[in-house]
């Protein structure tokens, strides 16, 4: 029984120590989980922080001539690690809407509230890692490397399909636009395609507003400048009446004087 119970705590231990790797692979579109329990291992991550880049013959031979870089990871809680806050610990911070960490569903604007999270440095309390493929080794790794994953959907804005293709102003890029099938929904249906609405595409429609807008804002400026001009003018106007009216006051009030003086 103390046997078992030693074994066991062991086991214990060796779960409490062993950390998740997610490798990703942006060239193929693939992920994989690792799993590994070596202390000395994962002693070569300890004290590294995000976005740093890693070797992989440190994680395991499999890993040798790769080089991973650190993207982020969550603690043995479910609390993600985030850029920025050097420490190893795990810190509450006031977050606002749009931050790392925080999605900011029902918030006002403005508002912040605090919310965990892990700091940017590595440490044991770290479960999970995500790492990404930077440099290819010699060897293949099976699910991660051997295969391609095809992209499900094509690029939506005009700048990215001309890169694409290779395209020059003069073509058309609707001609050029990915479409996905879609499967028939029964059997005495038709299978059809979708392609999505090219974004930041310059038209014949495009550019008549473009010019209607802008004439519209110089009429606004012209009207504008009349108003003030017309408005400079009879402000002077008055001004000119207030004087007069004002002179020929002061005129008769001189000749009252003058007559009340002489009688």
């Amino acid at each position: 029984d103390k046997q078992g119970f030693v074994a066991r705590g062991r086991q214990a231990l060796r779960r409490a120590a062993a950390m998740k790797l997610n490798i990703a692979n942006p060239s193929t579109g693939c992920q994989k989980l690792y799993e590994i329990e070596d202390e000395k291992k994962l002693r070569t991550l300890y004290d590294k922080r995000l976005a740093t880049e890693v070797d992989g013959s440190d994680l395991g031979e499999e890993f040798a001539g790769y080089i991973f870089k650190v993207m982020g990871g969550q603690d043995k809680q479910g609390f993600p690690m985030k850029q920025g806050v050097l420490t190893a610990d795990r810190v509450r911070l006031m977050m606002a809407k749009g931050d790392q960490g925080c999605r900011g569903y029902g918030m006002r604007k403005g508002e912040r509230y605090r919310k965990s999270c892990r700091g940017c440095i590595i440490s044991h309390n770290i479960a999970v890692l995500h790492l990404v493929i930077v440099k290819k080794g010699d060897a293949e790794l099976e699910g991660l490397t051997d295969k391609q994953i095809p992209r499900r959907l094509g690029p939506k804005r005009a700048s990215k399909i001309r890169k694409l293709f290779a395209l020059s102003k003069e073509d058309d890029v609707r001609k050029y636009v990915i479409r996905r099938e879609v499967p028939a929904k029964s059997e005495d249906k038709k299978p059809g395609s979708k392609a999505p609405k090219i974004q930041r595409l310059v038209t014949p429609i495009s550019l008549q507003r473009k010019r209607h807008r802008l004439a519209v804002k110089k009429a606004r400026q012209v009207k504008a400048k009349s108003e003030a001009a017309a408005y400079q003018k009879l402000l002077a106007l008055r001004q000119k009446e207030a004087r007069e009216k004002k002179a020929e006051k002061m005129s008769q009030r001189r000749s009252q004087r003058s007559s009340q003086a002489s009688m």
